[in-house]
């Protein structure tokens, strides 16, 4: 077992003092702000569906909404390239709102706008738990390159961890809550009804799951930057070899 790989405990970790403390917070929040896009972020996120649900709402027009929504999408992503910015948050955006867009085109419902986020907010609800009770909560994999730790925590930091699986267990739990209310809506209200209640739900679920995360993360021992240690080693490896070749030309120079 190399030093990368080694176990560490919860008591191995060194009591951390009140500024790393406030060190390790901001380090979590801006690690947060940076994987799940921030303020502009969740305006990418909001903006496509409150367009649609807007322009739904006073025409009853579906090509109208479904197109308006494409576009701002499109839009969203032509700024982050042309700003040179990463598109990741953009782009998922636009997916989402294009599967919408051909479902409720293909089925002439207005409501199936909405129904491939809502099946790919549950299979992620449901991709949080089951990751973590086989024991890869899924923040950790989302956030273990964020932290330059990898998956380095699930087995040399156990602190984080269990930081992870709460986290995880968080955002399953939140977004199956927020599935609990959609389904029933999208049986039950009409299109308009759906949307404004969707787009009510986009900000503030998302806000207490990354908030629960930042507690959990910021309470748990700090991750283990393995990128460091492979330089570290990589160079310990190159002066190991730069004195070995050194002691051989010394030896060389002596026999002469």
């Amino acid at each position: 077992m190399t030093s990368l790989d080694k176990p560490t405990s919860d008591t191995d970790q060194p009591h951390r003092t009140d500024q790393q403390d406030t060190d390790a917070k901001a380090v979590t929040e801006a690690a947060l702000f940076e994987a799940f896009g921030g303020v502009r972020g969740m305006v990418e996120t909001v903006l496509p569906g409150l367009l649609f649900v807007t322009i739904f709402t006073v025409n009853k027009d579906l090509k109208a909404s479904a197109v308006a929504a494409l576009v701002v999408s499109l839009a969203l992503v032509a700024v982050r390239l042309i700003r040179k910015d990463t598109v990741k948050h953009a782009f998922s955006g636009v997916f989402g709102v294009g599967f919408g867009v051909v479902f409720a085109m293909m089925t002439g419902n207005a409501k199936d706008f909405y129904l491939p986020g809502m099946v790919y907010t549950l299979g992620l609800a449901l991709a949080y738990l089951i990751t973590t009770l086989a024991g890869v909560p899924l923040i950790g994999l989302v956030l273990g390159p964020v932290f330059k730790e990898n998956l380095s925590w699930r087995t040399r930091n156990p602190g984080r961890k269990k930081a992870y699986a709460k986290a995880s267990y968080a955002w399953g739990l939140i977004l199956l809550a927020k599935c609990a209310i959609l389904f029933p809506l999208y049986w039950w209200a009409d299109t308009t009804q759906l949307g404004w209640v969707l787009v009510a739900l986009k900000i503030p679920p998302f806000l207490l799951a990354v908030y629960l995360t930042w507690v959990f993360l910021a309470k748990a021992p700090p991750p283990i930057d393995v990128f460091a240690e492979m330089e570290a080693q990589e160079q310990a490896e190159k002066d190991r070899k730069a004195e070995q070749s050194a002691r051989a030309a010394e030896a060389r120079t002596y026999d002469l």
